[in-house]
């Protein structure tokens, strides 16, 4: 049966103005003949779509079949290009922002259930005495183990009541409660002393208010008092973030040069980014931690430090996403992703498909350790997703004079994806249990202890120096 609605030619009239906007953008020349082609293309579109609406054996939705004709132009692109329907466009919009409004937990799935990792400070969770290991089994009396579906159902308008039903170990009865939403703000910077002298930042993602965070980490961490010996930045499976907030990251740790160059395929969509001139930028060594979930902005971080010989890179090879994508607003709740440029270390090379190579190889696991857990290294690559784009280098490194660009960061961001991410390869054969991080439990880890050597032998040889 055909459908009668007029919300299906929308999406049509949405194709043909993306395609019209397609012939438009190419060479004046190539105009007409390109309009043609489109035209005809656009024909075949929607004498296809109407014999199915009226032929196909069982009843169809045209707005689900355009949404999907869409869907599958886009993602041949590259796997980063996505059409993002209006939920998943909007769970990008408050990853990025760095706040959602709900309780204040952040889960996982455990052995089948959903189990609080650990509540957030100061959030209505914490205050009402949610624990880390809490496993939920229903919410609002609907009993659930499916991850998104719980996270749906505990975010809502702040000021509204929720009820999370949570069984805990030692406790015979479900226990209920009764929870008043708030805003929650996602902690994006985890930050601690190893020991007297020797800082940890942990990066999950780049954010909104990533930079301010590290900002604030760096000012607790090294003070007139008791200042760095050293610091260890964590950056193992970060999946990237915004643009902008990568740069100022970098930019924090630079005293000049480039930080990053990207070209794209017009000229607004190429530009370079430079450090601010800093007459007293931090002198501490750095040992930056990646692996094969760090991509996209972390490896831009990674990748500017390395050149500049600010940081010791340690670890195993990163991802190799090193493709910008913008989103843009397309109407009826819909976003478009969009790979628009390529991106370049101040040395002048793509990590695209490569990925950073650390300077320092150390696994997270003794091959003893990992035949013991039965565990070995999965993580997917750039290289390993379908249709990625080839590296290119560029022919000459960009030079320091050029002036570093503004940029908004919704416009020029470079954003989280829905491709396949690199499974994580936990230190000590599994994840992290649930609980706060600490000096105690980092100091399990071998890549943490290893940069952590690094930096203290570092020490002790500048004191023959002088």
């Amino acid at each position: 049966m055909r459908h009668s609605s007029a919300r299906p030619r929308i999406w049509i009239a949405m194709l043909i103005g993306a395609l019209l906007w397609t012939a438009a953008s190419g060479a004046l020349h190539d105009l007409h003949a390109e309009g043609e082609d489109i035209y005809r293309g656009l024909k075949t579109f929607t004498d296809v779509l109407e014999i199915i609406e009226k032929n196909y054996v069982d009843e169809v939705d045209s707005k689900e079949l355009i949404e999907k004709a869409i869907d599958g132009m886009v993602s041949s692109l590259d796997p980063h290009s996505a059409l993002l329907p209006p939920e998943a466009y909007e769970d990008l919009k408050i990853d990025t922002r760095g706040e959602f409004t709900g309780i204040g937990i952040s889960i996982s799935l455990r052995d089948e259930m959903i189990t609080v990792v650990a509540p957030i400070e100061g959030t209505p969770a914490y205050a009402a005495g949610i624990k880390a290991g809490d496993r939920i089994v229903a919410v609002d009396g609907k009993a659930t183990r499916d991850l998104r579906e719980a996270v749906k159902m505990m975010r809502g308008p702040k000021g509204t009541h929720v009820t999370v039903t949570i069984v805990r170990e030692g406790v015979p009865d479900p226990i209920d409660f009764d929870l008043v939403r708030d805003v929650i703000p996602i902690q994006s910077v985890h930050s601690l002393l190893l020991k007297p002298g020797y800082g940890y930042v942990w990066i999950t993602h780049f954010r909104d208010q990533t930079v301010d965070d590290v900002k604030k980490a760096l000012a607790a961490l090294d003070t007139p008092e008791a200042p760095l010996k050293g610091l260890v930045l964590d950056m193992r499976d970060n999946p990237g973030g915004l643009l902008p907030q990568a740069i100022q990251v970098a930019d924090l740790f630079l005293e000049r040069g480039n930080i990053l160059s990207i070209r794209g395929r017009i000229k607004r969509h190429t530009k370079s980014f430079d450090a601010h001139p800093d007459p007293n930028p931090p002198r501490y060594p750095i040992v930056v931690l990646i692996n094969g979930g760090s991509a996209s902005a972390s490896e831009i971080v990674a990748g500017a430090l390395q050149d500049h010989h600010r940081a010791l890179i340690l670890g195993t090879t990163s991802f190799g996403k090193g493709s910008v994508q913008t989103v843009e607003n397309i109407g009826d709740g819909y976003g478009l992703k969009l790979t628009i440029a390529r991106y370049y270390t101040p040395s002048g090379r793509s990590i695209q498909a490569k990925g950073i190579e650390p300077d320092i190889v150390v696994h997270p696991l003794t091959p003893e350790e990992a035949a013991a857990a039965e565990l070995e290294d999965r993580h997917l690559s750039e290289k390993d997703l379908r249709n990625h784009l080839d590296a290119e280098d560029l022919e000459e490194p960009p030079t320091p004079e050029l002036a570093p660009e503004k940029t908004s960061p919704r416009q020029d961001g470079d954003v989280e994806d829905d491709s396949p991410k690199p499974k994580r390869m936990h230190p000590r054969g599994g994840p992290r249990p649930p609980g706060p991080l600490t000096a105690e439990r980092l100091l399990k880890d071998n890549q943490v202890t290893t940069a952590l050597d690094i930096l203290t032998g570092h020490e002790l040889l500048s004191r023959y120096r002088r």
